[in-house]
Protein backbone atom coordinates (compact mmCIF):
# COMPACT_ATOMS: atom_id res chain seq x y z
CA UNK A 1 0.00 0.00 0.00
CA UNK A 2 1.08 3.38 -1.44
CA UNK A 3 1.90 5.77 1.96
CA UNK A 4 1.33 9.63 1.76
CA UNK A 5 5.07 10.23 0.84
CA UNK A 6 5.09 7.53 -2.18
CA UNK A 7 1.91 9.32 -3.16
CA UNK A 8 3.25 12.71 -3.11
CA UNK A 9 6.30 11.60 -4.99
CA UNK A 10 4.24 10.27 -7.88
CA UNK A 11 2.40 13.19 -7.81
CA UNK A 12 5.58 15.38 -8.40
CA UNK A 13 7.50 13.27 -10.49
CA UNK A 14 8.97 14.93 -13.44
CA UNK A 15 6.84 13.29 -15.67
CA UNK A 16 3.60 14.26 -14.17
CA UNK A 17 5.05 17.67 -13.43
CA UNK A 18 8.21 19.33 -15.92
CA UNK A 19 8.00 16.57 -18.61
CA UNK A 20 4.24 17.76 -19.06
CA UNK A 21 4.23 21.33 -18.91
CA UNK A 22 7.13 21.66 -21.22
CA UNK A 23 5.05 19.57 -23.85
CA UNK A 24 2.40 22.11 -23.61
CA UNK A 25 5.10 25.02 -23.91
CA UNK A 26 5.98 23.27 -27.26
CA UNK A 27 2.66 23.05 -27.90
CA UNK A 28 1.65 26.79 -27.33
CA UNK A 29 5.08 28.13 -29.07
CA UNK A 30 4.35 25.39 -31.99
CA UNK A 31 1.22 27.35 -32.46
CA UNK A 32 1.63 30.69 -31.98
CA UNK A 33 2.22 31.13 -35.51
CA UNK A 34 5.39 33.64 -36.39
CA UNK A 35 5.74 35.03 -39.86
CA UNK A 36 9.75 35.70 -39.85
CA UNK A 37 12.64 34.86 -37.97
CA UNK A 38 13.96 38.44 -37.25
CA UNK A 39 12.31 41.57 -35.86
CA UNK A 40 14.32 45.10 -36.00
CA UNK A 41 11.80 47.38 -33.99
CA UNK A 42 12.00 47.51 -29.99
CA UNK A 43 8.20 48.16 -29.92
CA UNK A 44 7.55 45.14 -31.89
CA UNK A 45 9.68 43.05 -30.29
CA UNK A 46 8.25 43.75 -26.68
CA UNK A 47 4.95 42.91 -28.60
CA UNK A 48 5.86 39.62 -29.60
CA UNK A 49 7.87 38.16 -26.82
CA UNK A 50 4.60 39.35 -24.64
CA UNK A 51 2.32 38.00 -27.32
CA UNK A 52 4.24 34.47 -26.81
CA UNK A 53 4.47 35.16 -22.96
CA UNK A 54 0.27 34.62 -22.33
CA UNK A 55 -0.13 32.03 -25.06
CA UNK A 56 2.25 29.92 -23.65
CA UNK A 57 1.19 30.98 -20.18
CA UNK A 58 -3.32 29.74 -21.74
CA UNK A 59 -1.43 26.95 -22.81
CA UNK A 60 0.33 25.53 -19.85
CA UNK A 61 -2.01 26.55 -17.46
CA UNK A 62 -4.79 25.17 -19.95
CA UNK A 63 -7.18 28.70 -19.92
CA UNK A 64 -9.94 28.57 -21.56
CA UNK A 65 -9.57 32.64 -22.64
CA UNK A 66 -5.62 33.52 -21.17
CA UNK A 67 -4.47 35.37 -18.63
CA UNK A 68 -6.23 38.60 -17.42
CA UNK A 69 -4.54 41.68 -18.85
CA UNK A 70 -2.38 43.43 -17.23
CA UNK A 71 -1.52 45.79 -19.13
CA UNK A 72 2.09 46.24 -21.34
CA UNK A 73 4.09 47.50 -18.49
CA UNK A 74 3.28 44.74 -16.30
CA UNK A 75 3.54 41.99 -19.26
CA UNK A 76 6.74 43.55 -19.88
CA UNK A 77 7.78 43.40 -16.76
CA UNK A 78 7.25 39.48 -16.19
CA UNK A 79 9.45 38.38 -19.51
CA UNK A 80 12.30 40.85 -18.76
CA UNK A 81 12.36 38.07 -15.56
CA UNK A 82 12.70 35.22 -17.94
CA UNK A 83 15.29 37.48 -20.20
CA UNK A 84 17.14 38.32 -17.06
CA UNK A 85 17.59 34.49 -15.95
CA UNK A 86 18.24 33.17 -19.69
CA UNK A 87 20.24 36.32 -21.25
CA UNK A 88 21.68 37.88 -18.20
CA UNK A 89 21.54 41.31 -16.59
CA UNK A 90 21.08 42.88 -19.83
CA UNK A 91 18.42 40.19 -21.27
CA UNK A 92 15.87 42.08 -22.65
CA UNK A 93 18.82 44.10 -25.29
CA UNK A 94 20.52 40.53 -26.02
CA UNK A 95 17.66 39.03 -26.19
CA UNK A 96 16.92 41.97 -28.98
CA UNK A 97 19.88 42.15 -30.75
CA UNK A 98 19.42 38.20 -30.83
CA UNK A 99 16.38 38.88 -32.44
CA UNK A 100 17.19 41.78 -34.47
CA UNK A 101 20.94 39.98 -36.10
CA UNK A 102 19.07 36.48 -36.47
CA UNK A 103 22.02 34.83 -34.79
CA UNK A 104 21.76 32.09 -32.15
CA UNK A 105 18.70 31.11 -33.47
CA UNK A 106 17.04 34.60 -33.81
CA UNK A 107 13.03 35.70 -32.94
CA UNK A 108 12.60 31.61 -32.45
CA UNK A 109 15.03 31.24 -29.93
CA UNK A 110 13.97 33.62 -27.45
CA UNK A 111 10.51 32.50 -27.31
CA UNK A 112 11.35 29.29 -27.51
CA UNK A 113 13.05 30.23 -24.26
CA UNK A 114 10.44 32.37 -22.72
CA UNK A 115 7.72 29.56 -23.28
CA UNK A 116 10.38 26.74 -21.85
CA UNK A 117 10.85 28.81 -18.62
CA UNK A 118 7.05 29.39 -18.28
CA UNK A 119 6.38 25.92 -18.30
CA UNK A 120 9.24 25.10 -16.13
CA UNK A 121 7.71 27.77 -13.56
CA UNK A 122 4.48 26.86 -13.77
CA UNK A 123 5.67 22.89 -13.05
CA UNK A 124 7.96 24.05 -10.27
CA UNK A 125 4.98 26.33 -8.48
CA UNK A 126 2.52 22.83 -8.57
CA UNK A 127 5.42 20.90 -7.20
CA UNK A 128 5.84 23.33 -4.32
CA UNK A 129 2.50 23.33 -3.45
CA UNK A 130 1.78 20.01 -3.62
CA UNK A 131 4.85 19.94 -1.24
CA UNK A 132 3.03 22.76 1.26
CA UNK A 133 -0.06 20.96 1.32
CA UNK A 134 1.32 17.31 2.07
CA UNK A 135 3.70 18.93 4.51
CA UNK A 136 1.32 21.19 6.46
CA UNK A 137 -1.15 18.49 7.06
CA UNK A 138 1.06 17.01 9.32
CA UNK A 139 1.74 16.92 13.11
CA UNK A 140 5.12 17.73 14.43
CA UNK A 141 5.66 13.70 14.81
CA UNK A 142 4.06 12.42 11.16
CA UNK A 143 6.75 15.21 9.79
CA UNK A 144 9.39 13.39 11.75
CA UNK A 145 8.19 9.89 10.51
CA UNK A 146 8.00 11.34 7.34
CA UNK A 147 11.33 12.43 6.99
CA UNK A 148 12.43 9.07 8.63
CA UNK A 149 10.47 7.16 5.67
CA UNK A 150 12.47 9.51 3.04
CA UNK A 151 15.76 8.87 4.94
CA UNK A 152 15.03 4.77 4.84
CA UNK A 153 14.03 4.62 0.89
CA UNK A 154 15.79 7.74 -1.03
CA UNK A 155 18.53 8.58 1.36
CA UNK A 156 21.51 6.80 -0.42
CA UNK A 157 20.07 9.50 -3.34
CA UNK A 158 21.64 12.35 -0.91
CA UNK A 159 25.11 13.54 -0.41
CA UNK A 160 26.24 12.23 2.67
CA UNK A 161 26.67 15.99 4.13
CA UNK A 162 23.03 15.83 4.51
CA UNK A 163 22.28 11.80 6.15
CA UNK A 164 25.39 12.13 8.13
CA UNK A 165 24.76 11.45 12.11
CA UNK A 166 20.81 11.65 12.34
CA UNK A 167 20.26 13.55 9.54
CA UNK A 168 19.46 16.55 10.97
CA UNK A 169 19.16 18.63 8.17
CA UNK A 170 16.87 16.71 6.20
CA UNK A 171 14.51 16.39 9.21
CA UNK A 172 14.80 20.08 9.39
CA UNK A 173 14.61 20.80 5.89
CA UNK A 174 12.41 18.22 3.94
CA UNK A 175 9.83 20.19 2.15
CA UNK A 176 13.33 21.64 0.24
CA UNK A 177 14.66 18.26 0.37
CA UNK A 178 11.45 17.20 -1.86
CA UNK A 179 11.85 20.00 -4.23
CA UNK A 180 15.07 18.80 -4.92
CA UNK A 181 14.00 15.41 -5.16
CA UNK A 182 12.24 16.19 -7.97
CA UNK A 183 14.61 17.74 -9.87
CA UNK A 184 17.28 14.77 -8.81
CA UNK A 185 14.95 12.19 -10.70
CA UNK A 186 14.51 14.61 -13.21
CA UNK A 187 18.59 14.89 -13.92
CA UNK A 188 18.86 11.24 -13.14
CA UNK A 189 16.32 10.42 -15.94
CA UNK A 190 18.19 12.67 -18.38
CA UNK A 191 21.58 10.85 -17.97
CA UNK A 192 22.87 9.16 -21.54
CA UNK A 193 20.35 11.14 -23.40
CA UNK A 194 21.83 13.54 -25.21
CA UNK A 195 20.67 17.42 -25.83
Amino acid sequence: MATKLDELLASIHPARTFQETAQRSDEALNSLGMDRAQITDWEEFRRCVIRCLRHAETHVLRLPHGPPAMGVDFDWGRCCQILFKVYGSNGDKAAFEIARSGNEGGLYAVLREVARRVGENCAQNEVSARIAHYWNSFSVDEKLAAADEYMVKYGHLLPWELTEGCAARVRANLPKVLEEHTRLIQRLGSVGRSR
